[in-house]
Order: C-alpha cells, then sequence, then structure tokens
C-alpha cells in the first residue's frame, strides 16, 4: 500500500508513517519545510515538499498520484493564529481532497476532533473557537464528496506510550488518547474499506486496537 500523509512531519504522521513502513508498506510524507525530510527518513518514510498554503491543486494531486490512500494529518499548530486554522485546518483538508479527485485517489481519513459544537459556546477562546469551526467546516466539505472517506476524531492527545488499547465509535466520552494509538487505529481504518463514510471518536480505552475498529463498524 501506498499511503501519502499530508502534515507528514507531524507528531501523529511521524507515528503512522514508522508503523507503515515497518509492515513493508511505502509511507510518502507531505512537509512544507525541506529540513524536516530527514525526520520522515528516519522514521522509513519518503518525502515531498509541498506548501498546502500556496500550492495548486494539480500541484497536489502529482504528489498523490500512485496513491492507495491519503490521510490528512496537517494543522496549524499552537501559536497560530485565527486564519491559519483556516487556510491549514480547513482549506489545506479541501485542497487535498480536490487533489484526491483529480488524481483519482479514492480512499481519504481525515483526522479532526472531538467536541466541535464547542465553538459557539460562551467563553471559548477565539483561536480555538476558529480551530473548532475550521475542522467542522473540513467533516461537512468532506461528506459531500463522491470520496471513500472516514473522519477520525480523536481526543485530547498526549505523548505518553501508546497501550494498544482503545474506545472507538460513533459517539464515546470526552477522553484522552496517546498519539502512538491514534497512529495504530489509523492503520487499521486504512486496511477496512468498511470504515468509508463513517466519523468515529477516538479515547484511550479497554479494547485491543484491531478488536475496536471491528467493533466499531458492526
Amino acid at each position: 500500500m501506498r499511503v501519502v500523509i499530508a502534515g507528514g512531519h507531524g507528531k501523529i504522521a511521524l507515528r503512522l508513517e514508522r508503523l507503515l513502513a515497518e509492515r513493508g508498506d511505502v509511507a510518502v510524507g507531505m512537509v512544507r519545510d525541506p529540513d524536516q525530510a530527514g525526520d520522515l527518513h528516519a522514521a522509513g518514510a519518503d518525502a515531498v515538499v509541498c506548501d498546502l498554503e500556496a500550492a495548486s491543486v494539480n500541484e497536489v494531486a502529482a504528489h498523490l498520484a500512485g496513491a492507495d490512500a491519503v490521510v490528512f494529518a496537517a494543522g496549524a499548530g499552537p501559536g497560530s493564529g485565527a486564519a491559519r486554522k483556516d487556510t491549514v485546518d480547513r482549506a489545506a483538508a479541501v485542497l487535498v481532497a480536490d487533489a484526491c479527485h483529480v488524481a483519482e485517489v479514492r480512499r481519504y481519513l481525515l483526522v479532526s476532533a472531538m467536541g466541535l459544537d464547542r465553538a459557539e459556546r460562551p467563553g471559548v477562546d477565539e483561536v480555538f473557537a476558529a480551530y473548532l469551526r475550521a475542522k467542522a467546516a473540513a467533516e461537512e466539505d468532506l461528506r459531500g464528496r463522491d470520496l471513500d472517506w472516514t473522519v477520525l476524531r480523536p481526543g485530547r492527545l498526549t505523548d505518553e506510550p501508546g497501550t494498544g488499547r482503545v474506545r472507538l465509535g460513533a459517539s464515546v466520552p470526552p477522553g484522552e488518547v496517546t498519539r502512538d494509538d491514534v497512529a495504530s487505529v489509523l492503520v487499521a481504518l486504512l486496511d477496512e474499506p468498511r470504515s468509508a463514510q463513517l466519523t468515529l471518536e477516538l479515547v484511550g480505552g479497554d479494547v485491543p486496537v484491531g478488536e475496536a475498529v471491528s467493533a466499531a463498524l458492526t
């Protein structure tokens, strides 16, 4: 399997790339900074340089050519303002989906977030609200497309070592989940065509990843 990961230098992306490479798949990380290529190579992935805030649809599509799946794991990141939440977390996700159509790549996994409805609650930080709205808009766009899409909504992310045990479903209580376990669930979803057209929430739990994915699809 050849998988292109947009936002290829992020913490989840690097873990995903390593897992894919370890089992013999071809992982291609899409990064905006050429200096990040070394980290991708260390994880066993190939690297392509593409600034998703400046690239055209055809430029992105050229990088997706021949892929079996695309994972959008990009994000504006901490310290960025409301404007970049929109240009990365929404617009770049839409751009990659447009490029999937051009490159004829049907499988698209979007890493989103839980609790997107919090954006309109009183007292929510303006930049965080912009992030939540951007993620919600990216999800809404994807659901209207003729792609084999899956939306994964992790809970609060941590850098603790993965446990290999999670709670996954259409709706789960708020909680934390390790980035390691998010990457493991993404691999399992890539292997499971029945996850297409599903939105799944993910937190830490007691069920092994493979069993959790199978149970969420029945």
